[in-house]
């Protein structure tokens, strides 16, 4: 097997920046469209840096390569690790568990058995990336103890973690039976970051209170005098690229094409989401039909497209939102549609990035509606689409975008009659007051875009924590 590449820069994270795509030419690798990637892709380039992942599926062969200039390291799971660490560990116990047990997390000791195991094999990779003195940067909470385990293994390294979905309160936290274990991962790192000022108070507040260690503000005092930083970067989107996207002329063309074929319609609203039971779906479609059958919207005049991606489709829990979904679209369209006129289109696929473009610039209003979200990156990516400062976007005040894009039209999305009075108002709303509001989000989204929130993330890890480390130390 070839020799691990190294570099002074390396990123863990669950899954490579790539996917295997299967074609009558044969396989090959594609730079995955997930708002992870975009986000760390420009950074690795820039430091010519490794990224340490799964590959999300069996290869023949766990070499290192590289593709498209990118060096990854592929990470091994078995399928019995791949059930107990990812579809398990991960995605029914922290997921519900960190997004305010929407679903009952369910706990089971040989899922944290392989999440030990899988994330001490990450750890291990890691370290044999990192040059000595390098800067590893672990993203996601399904590599929560690599922190502690490659400051084990890799001392003289500076270690950062990013948590991309929301931290829980400690009455929420406290159900985890392995507590205490998860935190003592994070305080491996030099600096936690976190998408909301309240994550990382949460973060600092279990820290003092069940490990006993002494915080100040955003700061974390280890029994070795070693501090950690906690503190929140909310992430972004490259809004460059995707502006330049959406003014392409044929990205227009599609726009109003999309708008002819759902019938020209006064109003379209947009949902774009993976499918999963935190993104408030069947709630904004419930408050789309209401207005309906009260007679505030005219099932000619307006359409409701839902595009909900496939996501995690083993989880026993996932296979019941997409069936009582389908259920719903199907009762709101069985009664309240019309021959040529449904009220809604639902999409349970994943569209590229051109298409999704044209979608949100046909949409006149983006309904993005979660019961909890780190971040909601939807929300960004659709007000960079309307360069002509168009369009409204309703937003839950529980997705951590509510904190930036304060000229959104803000929303409690567990509250119905307060979801259709908003979007009623969001579709009423004058052009004048429409773009004012998408004036101040587009200048809010182009002026804190991916780039500066790397850059804010790795400038202050470069000061963060305890760097005397002994030269050379392994």
């Amino acid at each position: 097997m070839p020799k691990s590449p190294t570099s002074a820069f390396v990123v863990a994270a669950n899954r490579l920046p790539v996917d295997r795509v299967e074609s009558e030419e044969g396989s090959a690798w594609r730079v995955s469209p997930g708002g992870l990637v975009t986000a760390l892709e420009p950074v690795l380039r820039q430091k010519h840096g490794v990224w340490v992942g799964w590959p999300g599926a069996a290869l023949d062969s766990y070499a290192p390569f590289t593709e498209d200039g990118l060096a990854l390291v592929p990470i091994k799971l078995t399928a019995a690790e791949t059930d107990r660490y990812y579809h398990g560990m991960s995605n029914s116990t922290l997921w519900p568990l960190y997004h305010d047990l929407i679903a009952k997390p369910a706990f089971h000791r040989e899922w944290w058995e392989a999440y030990v195991k899988v994330n001490q094999r990450f750890a291990t990779a890691a370290a044999e990336a990192a040059e000595p003195h390098a800067t590893v940067w672990v993203q996601d909470y399904q590599l929560q103890l690599v922190p502690a385990m490659l400051r084990e293994l890799r001392p003289d390294v500076r270690i950062g973690f990013f948590l991309h979905i929301p931290f829980p309160p400690t009455e929420l936290f406290k159900q985890l039976p392995w507590r205490n274990r998860i935190l003592e991962g994070l305080l491996g790192a030099d600096l936690v970051g976190f998408q909301r000022p309240g994550g990382a108070s949460n973060f600092a507040r279990l820290v003092r209170l069940r490990l006993g260690h002494k915080t100040h503000r955003d700061r974390i005092v280890l029994p070795d005098g070693r501090q950690v930083h906690a503190r929140s970067y909310p992430i972004s989107i490259d809004f460059a690229s995707l502006d330049a996207l959406a003014r392409q002329p044929e990205v227009a063309e599609r726009a109003k094409q999309l708008r002819a074929d759902l019938g020209d319609p006064e109003h379209i609203l947009l949902g774009v989401d993976r499918l999963d039971y935190t993104k408030g779906i069947k709630q904004r479609l419930r408050a789309f039909g209401e207005l309906i059958a009260d007679g505030h919207v005219n099932v000619e005049d307006a359409v409701f497209v839902q595009v909900a991606s496939p996501s995690r489709e083993r989880v026993q829990q996932y296979q019941e939102v997409r069936d009582d979904l389908e259920r719903w679209v199907g009762r709101i369209n069985g009664d309240l549609g019309r021959i040529g006129h449904p009220a809604i289109h639902y999409l349970h696929a994943s569209f590229p990035r051109e298409e999704m473009a044209a979608l949100f610039l046909a949409a006149d209003l983006m309904v993005v509606t979660p019961f909890a979200d780190g971040m909601n990156l939807v929300a960004k990516e659709y007000v960079t689409c309307r360069y002509d400062d168009t369009g409204a976007l309703v937003l839950s005040e529980f997705a951590g975008a509510s904190d930036e894009l304060k000229q959104a039209f803000l929303v409690n999305p567990h509250d119905i009659d307060g979801l259709k009075h908003t979007m009623l108002a969001a579709m009423r709303a004058q052009p004048r007051e429409l773009a004012r509001r998408m004036r101040a989000l587009r200048r809010q989204v182009r002026e804190h875009d991916i780039a500066a929130w790397a850059e804010s993330f790795l400038t202050d890890l470069e000061t963060s924590g305890d760097h005397h480390r002994a030269a050379g130390s392994r």
